[in-house]
C-alpha cells in the first residue's frame, strides 16, 4: 500500500469515526470519547479542524466546535480520573511497603527483618479485601516496574515491587482449593498449591523434597498437568488481555519455570 493510499484509508477512518461522535447522544458522547480516549491526538483534531473548515453552514460549523468543546470536556475529565487513580494506588502501594520502610523512608532490599514480609502480605490481603488492589493498582504497580529498568539504577525498587506483585498472585491464587476431588486428596494439586503459597525463596526447596526424584511423591508430569489446568482457569475466569490475568499467569509461569530447573537438574545428575 503506498503513502498516498494508506493517507486516504487513515482520513476515511477519521471521517467515520467523527461521525460516530457527531450523532452520538448526550449519553453515548461521554462513554464513546472514553472508550477512545488514545484516539483523540494530533490526526485527528487537524481532521475535525478540516471538517469544520469546509461546512456548508455556519449552523453546522457550530455544530463542530461544540463537538470539539464536548470531547475536550470527557477527555480531561479522564485524564483527571485516571491521574487520582495513579495518586490511589501509589498511596496503596507505599501503605503495602510500610512494614519494610525505614524510619528515613529508605526501603532496605531485602529486608533485614523478614516478617516484614509477613507484615506486607498482611496488608496486601486487607487491601484486596478492601477491594483497593483493582486494575489500576495492578497498572501502576507494572509501570513503575517498566520505569525502573529503564533507568537501570533501581535494581532494588524493580525487585521490591516483584514482590508485591508476587504477594498478590500468591494471594489470589489460594483463594480457592482444588486439592480435593470427590472426597480424595490430588497430591499433584496439594503440592502445587504450597508451592503457591510459599516465599519465593522457598520454591527449589519444596521442589526438590517433593518431586519424586528427591523422595517426594508428586511426578513431574502430574505437577506439569495441574500448572496447566491452572492457567487454564485463570484464562476462563480472568478478563482477557487484564492486569490481573498478566500478573497471575506470570507466577505461574514461574513456578513452571522453577520446576523445569529442578527437574532438569535432577535428570542431569543421575546421568
Amino acid at each position: 500500500m503506498s503513502d498516498t493510499e494508506k493517507a486516504f484509508k487513515t482520513t476515511v477512518e477519521l471521517d467515520k469515526f467523527i461521525d460516530e461522535l457527531r450523532y452520538a447522544n448526550e449519553k453515548e458522547l461521554p462513554m464513546l470519547v472514553a472508550k477512545n480516549v488514545l484516539a483523540f491526538d494530533t490526526p485527528f483534531w487537524l481532521r475535525l479542524a478540516a471538517r469544520a473548515d469546509i461546512c456548508g453552514s455556519n449552523d453546522e460549523k457550530k455544530d463542530y466546535e461544540n463537538l470539539a468543546a464536548s470531547i475536550m470536556t470527557v477527555v480531561e475529565k479522564v485524564v483527571r480520573k485516571t491521574e487520582e487513580k495513579i495518586e490511589s494506588s501509589t498511596g496503596v502501594l507505599e501503605s503495602i511497603l510500610e512494614p519494610i520502610t525505614q524510619e528515613d523512608e529508605e526501603i532496605i532490599w531485602p529486608p533485614r527483618d523478614l516478617n516484614g514480609i509477613v507484615e506486607m502480605k498482611k496488608v496486601l490481603e486487607l487491601k484486596e479485601k478492601k477491594g483497593f488492589l483493582d486494575e489500576g493498582f495492578l497498572s501502576a504497580v507494572t509501570a513503575q516496574i517498566r520505569q525502573a529498568r529503564e533507568s537501570g539504577d533501581k535494581p532494588g525498587l524493580v525487585a521490591i515491587l516483584q514482590k508485591v506483585l508476587q504477594l498478590y498472585a500468591a494471594h489470589i491464587l489460594s483463594k480457592r482449593s482444588y486439592a480435593m476431588k470427590d472426597g480424595q486428596v490430588v497430591k499433584a494439586e496439594m503440592f502445587l498449591e504450597t508451592i503457591i503459597s510459599a516465599d519465593e525463596d522457598s520454591w527449589e526447596t519444596i521442589l526438590r523434597g517433593g518431586l519424586v526424584y528427591g523422595g517426594g511423591d508428586v511426578e513431574p508430569e502430574d505437577l506439569f498437568n495441574v500448572l496447566k489446568k491452572r492457567v487454564e482457569r485463570v484464562n476462563m475466569r480472568t478478563e482477557s488481555g487484564s492486569y490481573q490475568q498478566r500478573v497471575l499467569l506470570e507466577y505461574l509461569k514461574e513456578i513452571e519455570e522453577r520446576a523445569e530447573a529442578v527437574v532438569q537438574a535432577f535428570k542431569t545428575s543421575t546421568i
